[in-house]
């Protein structure tokens, strides 16, 4: 018989949670703000160099909430995996939510890391970031063609992680809500179904 894991204490379990759920409100909330208001706003500053480096500063300072954010949704969710969101603990509609959701973990880590990677390289163009940009979200025509290209792999990567963020709350609070609705005797033995 393989050995299990003990059980965490249930106020471990409660900062894991939260811990999970802060985590992907700085991830998708840092992705929001970025998109929507800062970086439409540096058009306000008139030099695009300083709006390069203006932008490349704010996300390597954002960078520590992107990455801590990223340890708490993983941690918190590989944790839960391991014990009350294991496979013999869930429906069968719990069950696929719990897989999409191991999927979309992994796709906002990879895709997140990928930005970061991609956006670290972007910002190393120009002395102290100050890569030419058009608005946050374009490089200017005076960027070099490289780094032009290194901010469209910004784009491309950034949207998908922000897609994959969203699709994670979504899947999250279904799994959520199905846990909600299933009555607690029931919980114990998911293969009964619900009443």
């Amino acid at each position: 018989m393989a050995p299990t894991l003990p059980a965490p204490p249930v106020p471990l379990s409660k900062v894991g949670r939260a811990a999970h759920d802060i985590g992907l409100a700085g991830l998708l909330g840092g992705n929001l703000f970025g998109r929507l208001a800062m970086h439409p706003s540096v058009t306000e500053i008139s030099d695009q160099a300083e709006r390069g480096k203006v932008v490349n500063a704010a996300w390597r300072r954002y960078g520590a909430v992107n990455s801590l954010s990223l340890v708490a949704v993983a941690s918190g969710w590989i944790g839960a995996r391991l014990r009350e969101s294991a496979n013999s603990k869930l429906s069968a509609q719990e069950r696929r939510l719990a897989y999409a959701k191991d999927a979309l973990v992994g796709l906002v880590a990879v895709t997140g890391l990928g930005t970061a990677a991609e956006g670290m390289r972007f910002a190393r163009m120009a002395p102290g970031g100050a890569v030419p940009l058009r608005d946050g979200d374009h490089a200017a025509p005076a960027a070099s063609e490289s780094a032009r290209r290194s901010k469209r792999r910004v784009n491309v990567l950034s949207t998908a992680n922000l897609v994959s963020e969203v699709a994670l709350v979504a899947v999250n609070s279904a799994l959520a809500q199905e846990g909600f609705r299933r009555p607690p005797a029931r919980r114990l033995i998911p293969r009964w179904g619900r009443v």
